[in-house]
């Protein structure tokens, strides 16, 4: 059963910074795409950074120079370092895995719980 376990969350004082991680296990022969999403409250969930599985990445504006996603294909993990927060990245931050269970088949898409980011003094 595959799952994907973040962490990194917190609290955090504007222009701090924070790093999450989420690792990928269970019954794993490959993963595509790697991504992070958040919610805020009343607000849809937005993508806020992806990765394909050869690296090449993807932000949305408002973190664009201040967010940066990576991965390490090894440890089935993807990592977002968030630098310079704001108060208006309050979210809570799910990840995202396009995850191959099966030699000869597709992908499917598989989501952390959600970690919460709170950026306030």
């Amino acid at each position: 059963q595959v799952q994907l376990v973040e962490s990194g969350g917190g609290l955090v004082q504007p222009g701090g910074s924070l790093r999450l991680s989420c690792a990928a296990s269970g019954g794993i022969f490959g993963i595509n795409a790697m991504a992070w999403y958040r919610q805020a409250p009343g607000k849809t969930r937005e993508l806020v950074a992806i990765i394909s599985s050869g690296g090449s990445t993807n932000y949305l504006d408002s973190v664009k120079g201040r967010f940066t996603i990576s991965r390490d294909n090894a440890k089935n993990t993807v990592y977002l370092q968030m630098n310079s927060l704001r108060p208006e990245d309050t979210a809570v931050y799910y990840c995202y895995a396009e995850i191959r269970t099966h030699p000869f088949y597709g992908t499917d898409p598989y989501w952390g719980q959600g970690t919460q980011v709170t950026v306030s003094s």
